[in-house]
Formats: C-alpha cells, sequence, structure tokens
C-alpha cells in the first residue's frame, strides 16, 4: 500500500500493517484515545456499549431467564 494511502488512513483512526505487530497496535491504540477530548471518548464509549448490547440481543443473550415450574 502506497504510504500516502496509509497516513490517510492512520489519519481517520485506521492502522494498516503488513504484518501483525501487537506494540504498535497497542502505541496506536493509546495515542488515539489521547487525542480524543473527554467528550469524544464518552460518546464512543456509549456507542460501543449500544453496539454491544445489540450483538448480545440479536444473539439471544439479553433474554430474561425463563421460569421454571417445578411439581
Amino acid at each position: 500500500m502506497k504510504k500516502e494511502k496509509r497516513t490517510r488512513l492512520e489519519r481517520r483512526g485506521l492502522l494498516v500493517l503488513r504484518k501483525g505487530d501487537e506494540k504498535r497496535e497497542i502505541d496506536f491504540e493509546l495515542d488515539y484515545l489521547t487525542s480524543l477530548n473527554p467528550q469524544a471518548r464518552f460518546a464512543l464509549m456509549l456507542d460501543k456499549s449500544r453496539e454491544l448490547k445489540t450483538n448480545l440481543e440479536k444473539n439471544g443473550h439479553r433474554t430474561a431467564p425463563a421460569i421454571i415450574k417445578r411439581k
């Protein structure tokens, strides 16, 4: 991938690596999160919480447990 396209993607919050590099991934994530102001960070956190909730509901994990009547 061209260097100019890679830097454009990194500015948008997407890291592009040829090989998996855990240290660079963590550094990139921390740099991205520290660049956000608190309001944007909370908005991101709430969006991810809503996304997780919808995925759980879609897969049937947020339903109330059924009451089993015993004799």
